[in-house]
């Protein structure tokens, strides 16, 4: 598809963003089999396009897989990705697993369903890239999901802590990415229209009404529509974190802390323009 100049733009900024992130966090090396989760949303398309991009233009070899998980809910158009993925020429493999009727099962009817389902998504991911062969397991999200995480934990699960753009699985199998973490939802959304993709909407979880990842949305929304750069203040603030500013006694030692140890920013607990 031919792109417009302010599509190309984006897309150029979408790409900057993504291979800065490879590089800061040493996502992908050479030889890595790259396994990319692909939804049919906005997100994982997007991720599919720019790594693809990337790869060409890389000067390391990497191979790349596309993966879809066809969870069996109804109505889901399980012709769209196969046939959007072989007109494009790359390879990929299609997992059916009827995830649906077990969460269907277990999850009283009005009730979230996302958590059961995200568990068992993630576990058919895991040994699917092990099956693959796949040396990283590539996923989607982006700096606002990254940014809403944080809140979540915070306001819900009483934890300072979020999506990391690299980590290791507890079995130690397999290492997950993050690529588009520098990468702004409103820019993919405005190149996911510019390139049309057939997007596939989740009504198995993703239509539920009161989610609280909806309700963190919103509010950051409305934060950002008051106060322009709130969000990327706070995801700056992710990547200058000072423990001796905290209250976690295993970042920082406080007990043994004297007039001698050397601290971080000293006594300043806010920057003199604040």
């Amino acid at each position: 598809m031919k792109l417009s100049g302010n599509s190309k733009k984006l897309e150029r900024l979408l790409e900057r963003n993504t291979g800065k992130a490879i590089a800061d966090f040493n996502m992908i090396e050479a030889g890595d089999v790259v396994m990319v989760c692909l939804s049919g949303g906005k997100d994982s398309y997007t991720l599919l396009k720019v790594l693809t991009a990337l790869q060409r233009r890389a000067p390391i070899d990497f191979k790349i897989i596309a993966m879809n998980l066809d969870q069996k809910q109804p109505g889901f158009p399980g012709h769209i990705l196969p046939e959007y993925l072989q007109a494009l020429g790359i390879e990929h493999h299609i997992v059916a697993e009827d995830t649906y009727s077990i969460v269907q099962e277990k999850i009283p009817v009005g009730k979230t369903t996302c958590s059961l389902c995200s568990r068992l998504r993630r576990g058919i991911i895991y040994r699917t890239a092990k099956e693959l062969g796949a040396t990283k397991i590539a996923l989607g999200h982006h700096r606002d999901d990254i940014v809403e995480t944080l809140f979540l934990n915070l306001f819900f699960g009483g934890k300072l802590k979020t999506m990391p753009p690299k980590l290791v699985t507890d079995d130690k199998e397999n290492i997950v990415i993050r690529p588009l973490a520098y990468c702004k939802e409103r820019d993919i959304s405005r190149y996911a229209r510019a390139l049309e993709f057939p997007i596939i909407p989740c009504n198995l979880c993703g239509s539920q009404d009161n989610l609280q990842r909806q309700r963190v949305k919103q509010m950051l929304t409305d934060w950002e529509q008051q106060y322009p750069g709130r969000t990327e203040s706070i995801f700056t603030a992710m990547q200058q974190v000072v423990p001796s500013h905290l209250l976690d006694s295993s970042l920082f030692d406080f007990q043994g802390l004297t007039q001698d140890t050397e601290v971080d920013e000293g006594d300043i607990a806010f920057d003199p323009q604040l």
